[in-house]
């Protein structure tokens, strides 16, 4: 096997016996960045030289250690470019941020430096991650390495793409309505978000403040449990995060569910959805149940409401948050003929359409006389959606579903209808708007060899049956080993 193909698990393993070293590791990783990444366009911004210092670093520190090492030394990740990154460029994907060089590492960041990571660079974004299929990026599309012609998901895209071309070992995405979750899914990959406030958000550049939440994209389960270990964990500079201990994950990776119980809510297999996806995801199902698991049928009733909810909410939100974009402070600066035409002409050529969009309906929204139809309203709803998972999570440890509708659709199919695009987070805003966890993991590939993801969700801080059921799952089947063909 390459080295570029390992898990973070195998990788440490061959780093403590001696066998590679983090430079080997790096050099092979970036190698494969070369050769593919014309292709894919997984990346935005590459620090090779950042890289191969911190490989050789954490060669020394392992040296010179006697004992157990941290699990990600030496170890190469990508970040998405939404996180601050001190002293490389942090875009969110936008024109109105390219020349961006935050001074400071966001907490996670820094989290992973402090854990002896090696940082490879940073990953394309759908413009401050509003988008479905990271076609939103204002410099270049990111491209499916199991189809170059389709889009990877969004709006972690890039690093989904990354993971699964092997061009880095894991990486870190946000999550506002999907954006780990689905292109994990739709890149054959695991992606983990966890519960609100268990992941600092300091040093996020915010897209909408009460739904995004940092996550992790890995090739297995176990480095899922071994990434998000690591980033998890209380954060005085984020009023957000809980002040809760965190447990250790991979425990979690036992293999056994019998007596789970496993809830299958009706309102995710609606009408319209790829009937490949259903039958991967009922045949998983099955495969719970053998493993033990009792399967239960569930009622989420407000799950109609979720998209209607989440776009008022969202771009309310994102209205709010990018109104610091004006040419003043940071960022680019259009020179008007007066203020007011200094922040016309700054935004107007800053943003991007789908941006402009949204923050066009979150300022709707928001706005005298419609504020209590639109935006209060849905703050009632949201309320609704949340109830719902709360009673199903008294019967059921955790609840299983599509991860998307679909398998990835080709680049420009969905663009020019919005709404279409915006339904193929259907299955994964829902629990962005409760503030709870779940995972997306591969469950099958459709006839044309398009990957397919299951959602295992928990309530809040219910990682450990999340991660527990999506493990044993990911035993019983070879689906997490499949790699695209892609410059092999």
């Amino acid at each position: 096997m390459a080295l570029y193909d390992l898990t973070i698990h195998e990788a440490r393993a061959l780093l403590d016996a001696g066998e590679i070293s983090a430079v080997e590791l790096t050099q092979a990783v970036l190698d494969r960045i070369l050769t593919v990444d014309n292709n894919v366009r997984a990346y935005l911004t590459l620090t090779p030289e950042l890289a191969l210092e911190q490989a050789r670093a954490a060669d020394a520190a392992r040296a010179y250690k006697d004992g157990p090492s941290s699990p990600l030394l030496g170890i190469p990740l990508a970040i998405k470019d939404v996180l601050c990154t001190a002293g490389i460029p942090t875009t969110c994907g936008s024109r109105i941020l390219e020349n961006f060089i935050p001074p400071y590492d966001a907490t996670v960041v820094a989290r992973l430096k402090a854990a002896g990571a090696v940082i490879l660079g940073k990953t394309n974004t759908d413009e401050f991650a509003m988008g479905s299929s990271t076609e939103n990026s204002a410099f270049f599309p990111t491209r499916n390495p199991w189809d170059l012609e389709r889009v990877p998901g969004g709006s972690s895209g890039g690093s989904a793409a990354a993971v699964a071309a092997g061009e880095c070992l894991g990486a870190l995405g946000t999550d506002t309505g999907g954006s780990v979750r689905q292109p994990a899914a739709l890149c054959g990959v695991v992606g983990l978000k966890p519960t609100y406030g268990r992941v600092s958000r300091y040093g996020l550049i915010a897209f909408a403040s009460s739904l995004d939440q940092v996550g992790v994209l890995t090739r297995d389960v176990t480095d899922a449990a071994i990434l998000f270990s690591v980033i998890a964990g209380y954060d005085p500079q984020d009023s957000t995060s809980m002040d809760v201990p965190v447990p250790d994950y991979t425990a979690a990776l036992t293999g056994d569910i019998r007596g789970m119980r496993v809830g299958v809510p009706k309102e995710y297999f609606v009408p319209g959805m790829q009937p490949e996806v259903e039958a991967a995801v009922r045949a998983a199902v099955e495969k719970l149940a053998e493993r033990g698991a009792e399967v239960i049928e569930v009622s989420l009733p407000h799950t109609d409401y979720a998209l209607p909810v989440y776009y008022l909410l969202a771009p309310a939100e994102a209205s709010a948050n990018l109104a610091r974009y004006d040419g003043v402070r940071y960022g680019l600066r259009v020179i008007g003929s007066s203020l007011e035409e200094t922040y016309k002409q700054t935004r107007g050529q800053g943003f991007g359409p789908e941006v402009k969009r949204r923050i066009m309906l979150g300022t709707y929204a928001l706005s005298a006389g419609y504020y209590d139809a639109y935006y209060l309203k849905a703050q009632k709803v949201r309320t609704l959606i949340k109830g719902d998972f709360d009673r199903a999570f008294e019967q059921v440890d955790v609840i299983v579903t599509p991860t998307s509708p679909t398998t990835a659709f080709r680049i420009g199919e969905k663009t020019d209808d919005p709404i279409q695009m915006y339904l193929s987070d259907i299955f994964t805003l829902s629990m962005n708007l409760a503030g709870i966890c779940g995972i997306s993991i591969p469950c099958g590939f459709d006839r044309q060899g398009l990957p397919i993801g299951l959602q295992v969700m928990g309530p809040a801080l219910g990682e450990m049956a999340v991660l527990r059921v999506a493990y044993a799952y990911e035993q019983a089947t070879d689906w997490h080993t499949r790699r695209p063909v892609l410059g092999r």
